[in-house]
């Protein structure tokens, strides 16, 4: 099979890792930023998450204006802002910053979840029932990033107006496909943690694509589907590896979130049966490996899916190996790297 060279884009948590702390794992996240940039990968996408002790990626801006002073080349994005937290003229003022100050080179992606549970929604002030007004939401934010006057109230977004920061539709769920179709808007699917709907939620995005609503931003769908990824030198060094992110997986379904723990030679003394099915389920979208099978995997993944571009998220104990991993892949995909 010819390696179909879609592009390649990093999702980052900002994971901590046990023995460490909140400000190493940003200083991590800044290696791996100019890593990244410097191998060739397409984009570096930050996700807000909120009162989880595992991730410290809750101020999405803050980190994107951070990687950029320290980057050249490499696009920088949320994947994404949770909208239901912020209101939209707050969201465009602060992309629109990022774009005055760092150019074209600033994604936004839009997710409808609060990206944490009820009680914290409530404490971020809008509320659950923000989510009901999504796509108007949506539809307000891409006004004030336009360079034309909308209907609606006299606000402008100051910075934001006419930046035309991209916007990204991302979700897990058919209601996100239909969202993004209808707006026509690129769409990122979250199947490295919700891999059930990836199949129909693509297919109902591709057919019921539109470019008939004023926010339409491209021509045709465009889809980037996230996937797990663990490369090492060798298939049993990565599956080895790769026992870290089943470990944070199984605390998902046991409700007990902790730091990311190390990796283990016998996953099964660790998760019950009931627990390793549901991470075999959660992570089934995965590549892990040495260098040729993760190509080989991606590929696969690739072809099934259809994806324009591949998103991956690699959780590692060791920071070492993640950016190992990283440079494994870019070699193998024949990224274009930096001389």
């Amino acid at each position: 099979m010819t390696t179909p060279r879609v592009p390649l884009s990093i999702l980052d948590l900002v994971p901590v890792a046990s023995g460490t702390d909140t400000s190493t794992a940003l200083d991590q996240s800044v290696e791996l930023v100019r890593l990244a940039d410097a191998l060739g990968y397409h984009r570096y996408w930050y996700a807000e998450h909120h009162n989880v002790v595992t991730f410290a990626s809750s101020a999405t801006a803050l980190l994107i204006g951070r990687a950029a002073e320290h980057s050249k080349r490499i696009r920088l994005g949320s994947g994404g802002v949770m909208l239901p937290n912020h209101s939209p003229l707050m969201v465009a003022e602060y992309y629109g910053t990022l774009a005055e100050m760092y150019g074209d080179r600033i994604d936004l992606g839009l997710g409808r979840a609060p990206g944490t549970d009820p009680t914290t929604a409530a404490a971020l002030r809008r509320g659950g029932a923000a989510t009901d007004t999504f796509v108007q939401d949506v539809v307000d934010l891409h006004r004030y990033l336009s360079p034309r006057d909308g209907e609606g109230p006299e606000v402008t977004a100051l910075p934001g107006r006419g930046t035309e920061v991209p916007l990204w539709m991302l979700g897990s769920s058919l209601d996100g496909a239909a969202i993004a179709a209808y707006l026509g808007l690129p769409y990122a699917f979250a199947s490295h943690f919700a891999p059930q709907l990836r199949h129909e939620a693509l297919g109902l995005y591709r057919s019921r694509f539109s470019t008939e609503f004023g926010t339409a931003e491209i021509r045709q769908p465009y889809a980037m589907v996230g996937v797990n990824v663990l490369v090492a030198p060798t298939d049993d060094e990565a599956r080895f590896l790769f026992t870290t992110a089943q470990q944070m997986a199984a605390g998902i379904y046991t409700g007990r979130r902790g730091p990311l723990p190390p990796p283990v030679e016998d996953l099964a003394a660790v998760l019950s049966p009931e627990v390793a099915r549901f991470v075999d389920d959660f992570q089934q979208v995965r590549a892990v490996g040495s260098p040729e099978t993760v190509v080989a995997e991606l590929a696969a993944i690739v072809a099934d899916l259809e994806a324009d571009e591949l998103i991956i998220t690699t959780y590692t104990h060791d920071p070492a190996h993640r950016a190992r991993s990283f440079t494994l892949l870019a070699g193998a995909w024949g990224l274009d790297a930096d001389d």
